[in-house]
């Protein structure tokens, strides 16, 4: 991806998104005084980052591409973030989801307009049933991650972050298929910036890192990437496209564990503007509990990449036991 690319992307009106000033969250590492800043994507119209890529992609379409109809396949975010964008252009939208996603985004998705298909937990399913769909229907497939406009799209969220705080000094994002880190990585060393750029993911789906280890797609079971509770990092295998763009950008990738991903949720529940989703949790509970694993910094950004969080499971995460992170100061 060339940073002409990001610029097209950043030019483009996203449609209600708005860019989400980096917050000073009032925390310390419990090993150092760094400082930790969050770039509160929860807040945006679909309360994710998602909207960025989906409009980018779509919005580079061509009349007569976009009359053919969009289809993805989602866990739910980024079909949220596709059916706002198709609804906003008086496009076709249809989004094929995993029975077990989230009722509050399966709900969302819908109120949107979109055709709902659902199929099961898996991301390689998901994205066969896309595929069989555009053969059939021809639709036009826009997809969560592995694509150049969605990378482009996702990347504005690292301009914004050098905007608000040029001499930030590590950026921690969370990895799923890979759109986001891609983005936000090739932004921000595309733009001279010496930051480093750290992914966060759960451990029970720690198929980046393997990946990022290994030099090669690593790919998981669909039963073992869908046992975290993290349910928008349920991706079973990064993107090729995203794999080049996080060995070429990305510095390192750690994984938290399901305890720890809680225990975030929790902290930053403390607050009404930063709740976030466990998937949208992964990078703070990284600069939490990594401390050992992360760069010195003491300038540093989590990207809370999403709030849709289910009443219920907040509810069940707010009462749990796994509060034991004491707030410094």
């Amino acid at each position: 991806m060339e940073s002409r690319s990001l610029d097209f992307a950043r030019d483009d009106n996203f449609l209600g998104s708005e860019k989400k000033r980096a917050q000073n969250s009032e925390e310390r590492s419990s090993h150092t005084s760094r400082k930790l800043f969050l770039k509160p994507e929860n807040q945006q119209p679909i309360g994710a980052f998602k909207l960025r890529g989906a409009y980018n992609k779509i919005a580079s379409l061509t009349q007569e591409e976009r009359a053919r109809g969009m289809i993805t396949y989602s866990s739910g975010n980024h079909g949220q973030g596709v059916a706002y964008a198709a609804r906003a252009l008086g496009v076709k939208a249809v989004i094929v989801m995993p029975k077990n996603a989230p009722p509050i985004k399966l709900e969302a998705t819908a109120s949107l307009g979109a055709e709902i298909v659902l199929v099961g937990p898996g991301s390689a399913e998901r994205q066969a049933r896309a595929e069989e769909l555009a053969a059939r229907h021809g639709y036009i497939i826009v997809p969560p991650y592995n694509d150049e406009k969605i990378i482009a799209g996702q990347g504005t969220i690292g301009l914004e972050i050098l905007e608000d705080m040029p001499d930030v000094e590590t950026v921690l994002v969370p990895v799923g298929g890979g759109g986001m880190i891609s983005g936000v990585a090739a932004a921000i060393k595309l733009s001279g910036s010496k930051a480093r750029v750290i992914g966060v993911e759960p451990e029970l789906a720690a198929d980046a890192q393997a990946s990022f280890r290994s030099g090669k797609i690593v790919e998981f079971a669909a039963e073992q990437a869908s046992s975290t509770i993290a349910d928008g990092l349920r991706t079973q295998s990064i993107g090729a496209i995203n794999f080049e763009h996080i060995r070429k950008y990305v510095d390192d990738i750690v994984t938290v564990s399901e305890s720890e991903i809680r225990k975030a949720v929790q902290r930053l529940a403390s607050n009404t503007d930063t709740v976030a989703e466990p998937s949208g949790a992964v990078a703070v509970a990284g600069f939490l509990f990594r401390g050992d694993q992360l760069p010195k910094s003491k300038l540093n950004v989590a990207v809370i990449s999403g709030g849709n969080i289910d009443p219920a499971i907040l509810r069940e995460i707010m009462a749990s036991n796994s509060s034991g992170v004491s707030r410094t100061r």
